[in-house]
């Protein structure tokens, strides 16, 4: 898989939250095709990793890299059309829409409507629920149904590399293990994905590589079963000894 082209590349990544630094140099490396966890604790700074690569944080030193393109200089919507969507921690769906218009709302970038048919439609064949409750305002969506809502409201974009927040907070085991098969079912059609995540049990089966952060810095970094079989993310993430 490393042997594929970088696509995303983190360098020396600050973040400042007024005169508090957060995030103190961050590095990380996403290859094409990847599926890459970070893991750590709350308060350890992943998701203001990713609220930077998508332009909703501002870095306050180091690089942000997809290609070329130095995404650290851009808006959050430019991050977005040059294939970058974001699934949000807690979904954020927007509960007075119906599911359909929640949707359309994710090809706000696309002005080519073909595309975007294209797109609903594989989105409703990954979610099948999401088509059967096109028309249901999404405030009533059940937890689950909601985070399929969200995730597709991303893929509306048509995005090269999908970023995931906590997929699985609040959902029953059920129903996190449905979402992560569909992660990889994403995965093999080609979208790159980088994922925040605390459950690190069911991140490590997904992914192919992981970093663990701490107090805003990267502490390791390795292949998924190399941290997975590592006695201190064991202590620290899996509760004790790999199973």
């Amino acid at each position: 898989m490393t042997g594929k082209p970088v696509i995303l590349e983190v360098a020396g990544l600050q973040v400042k939250y007024g005169n508090v630094e957060v995030l103190h140099g961050i590095d990380l490396r996403v290859h094409e095709g990847e599926i890459v966890a970070i893991l750590g604790a709350n308060g350890a700074g992943k998701s203001t990793t990713l609220l930077s690569i998508s332009g909703l944080v501002r870095a306050s030193g180091g690089a942000i890299r997809s290609g070329d393109t130095d995404l650290h200089r851009l808006q959050g919507h430019e991050i977005v059309k040059r294939g970058i969507a974001q699934v949000p921690e807690g979904r954020r769906i927007f509960g007075t829409l119906t599911v359909q218009e929640n949707l359309n709302l994710g090809a706000f970038v696309c002005r080519d409507g073909a595309q975007v048919k294209l797109a609903m439609g594989q989105v409703y064949e990954l979610f099948p629920r999401l088509a059967e409750r096109r028309d249901q305002l999404g405030g009533t969506l059940s937890g689950g149904e909601q985070q399929m809502l969200a995730i597709g409201r991303a893929l509306m974009s048509s995005p090269k590399i999908l970023l995931l927040d906590e997929p699985s907070l609040g959902l029953a085991p059920l129903l996190v293990k449905a979402i992560f098969t569909t992660l990889q079912e994403i995965n093999r059609a080609g979208v790159t994905i980088l994922l925040v995540e605390q459950n690190a049990r069911a991140a490590l089966r997904l992914a192919h590589r992981g970093y663990v952060m701490e107090l805003g810095k990267i502490v390791l970094e390795g292949t998924a079963q190399d941290l997975a079989s590592n006695s201190e993310v064991q202590s620290a993430y899996l509760g004790g000894t790999s199973s």
